[in-house]
């Protein structure tokens, strides 16, 4: 998979094109994957995907709209899904001005644009006047086909970005696994920290989490850690550590790691997050806190290996 962060970066023929956020690459966006990806293959062509960062609706609003996916993780998952070119661009307020028809002159040009599936709310161009009907319309002018995919819901509705947002925002990451079809995860690198949980006998790896992903709301989660091509199960913190720390403004992520004693500092490691344990508690003596580590240890290994 090539993935490309501007149009001017490009140029292939005969292309098949889905264009939108696609942020989480949940089950809703992957019927549409599935579709542009079978169909294209089956055509001798290349499935080509256009995503924009940031979100349009922040640039647009000025609301800061975490994401779930970064621009990296989302090609990943989008290479995985059998997508051939993922085509990230930057979304700007001049670009918001564009007509439909200068668009898709661009795309046509660019991409030799043969057929475009969209969602069936899908819209872009000045306005969001590049709906459906007026795609169709200029297709026929430049020779290319529009096909509408009809969106996938489940008991709750259409699945949306937002509501896995909001579910992921109140640290209900076991729904927002359901219709994300995966575990919500944060990676980063491990980092010095303070080293308090060293000295109780919990040592901790500081995870510098990316500030533009929604994280789940501050708590002790049961998660999945993954260093290189090793797994873990891992007790984890993200708050601001109130029984040490009550000013912290930025809220920290830090594991335990059960089963572990190695330095990893300076390496990447992902978390899973597969359970919401409990709320992040003030605790007035340390001795307080350990026993309730203990405790969220032992949820840990319950939750994740149903033992």
């Amino acid at each position: 998979m090539r993935h490309y962060h501007s149009l001017e970066e490009i140029s292939v023929t005969n292309a098949w094109l889905t264009i939108g956020v696609f942020d989480g690459v949940h089950r809703g966006h992957r019927e549409i994957i599935r579709k542009l990806t079978t169909d294209a293959h089956a055509h001798n062509a290349p499935a080509i995907l256009l995503t924009f960062e940031p979100h349009p609706a922040s640039v647009l609003s000025g609301q800061n709209i975490k994401c779930l996916t970064t621009s990296d993780e989302r090609a990943d998952l989008l290479a995985s899904l059998g997508v051939d070119i993922v085509i990230t661009q930057r979304f700007t307020r001049d670009l918001s001005t564009a007509t439909a028809f200068e668009y898709m002159s661009q795309l046509k040009q660019t991409l030799g644009l043969k057929r475009l599936l969209i969602g069936y709310d899908f819209a872009l161009g000045k306005g969001r006047e590049g709906n459906a009907n007026r795609l169709t319309e200029i297709g026929k002018e430049l020779d290319y086909e529009v096909e509408v995919v009809n969106a996938l819901g489940d008991e709750s509705g259409v699945i949306s970005s937002t509501e896995i947002r909001k579910l992921v925002a109140t640290g209900n990451v076991t729904e927002a696994a359901k219709l994300l079809g995966y575990n919500y995860t944060l990676s980063g690198e491990v980092i010095h920290g303070a080293e308090r949980g060293r000295q109780i006998g919990f040592p901790t790896a500081n995870v510098d989490y990316p500030k533009q992903k929604s994280t789940p709301s501050n708590g002790i989660y049961a998660c999945w850690a993954h260093l290189g091509n090793e797994k873990f199960m891992a007790a984890t913190n993200i708050g601001f550590n109130p029984t040490f720390t009550p000013e912290r403004q930025v809220a920290s992520l830090e594991a335990y790691l059960l089963d572990f004693d190695r330095d990893i500092y300076g390496q990447q490691v992902s978390l899973e997050f597969v359970s919401r344990i409990r709320d992040e508690w003030k605790f007035t003596t340390v001795e307080a806190l350990i026993e309730k580590i203990h405790g969220d240890v032992k949820k840990t290994e319950e939750l994740l290996t149903g033992k």
